[in-house]
């Protein structure tokens, strides 16, 4: 399997994501009756008496306490991770190197750089956007920017590892 496939995405006993573990990780977990997969690939993982579904998502059993108040820096790249590398005006996922950060409200006309102010955009959007408001240039945001929610999630940014993982990653 490829790379990508080796990592598991880690959910607390609400569904909540935690953590993305190595799949040896995973597999300790589930041998111990710690979790259960609630995701698998077709894939089998197989030893002398013993064969499991290579696992993609798991729960576990117990719910962990998460700390709710982690400062998490702003930066391009966890601004990035948080938008999944995808301009956040016209879709496009050209890679992260033709990713440019935006502000919503420009800083010229007092935008301040804060998570609910910066979005990824592609360097065409970003410049047809230039120092206006999104309305001013006919322009429309995907999502609005929030803080994250997942803070492991965006710290390890690898939300693009599997597609099976968007649907615990968007709440």
């Amino acid at each position: 399997m490829e790379a990508a496939s080796r990592a598991v995405l880690v959910l607390n006993a609400t569904y909540e994501p935690l953590n993305i573990v190595p799949v040896q990780r995973a597999i300790v977990l589930l041998l111990k009756e710690k979790a259960e997969i609630v995701e698998a690939a077709k894939t089998k993982l197989r030893a002398e008496h013993l064969a499991i579904a290579w696992p993609l998502v798991i729960r576990l059993v117990a719910f962990v306490p998460v700390p709710r108040r982690l400062p998490l820096p702003l930066s391009r790249r966890t601004v990035m991770a948080r938008d999944l590398f995808t301009c956040q005006y016209c879709g496009g996922q050209p890679g992260k190197h033709e990713l440019t950060i935006d502000h919503v409200i420009p800083r010229s006309r007092g935008g301040a750089t804060i998570w609910e102010n910066v979005v990824t955009a592609c360097a065409p959007c970003n410049r047809r956007k230039g120092d206006r408001l999104p309305e001013e240039a006919k322009m429309t945001l995907l999502s609005k920017p929030t803080r994250p929610r997942f803070i492991a999630i965006v710290l390890l940014g690898e939300v693009n590892a599997h597609a099976v993982w968007q649907k615990y990653l968007t709440t």
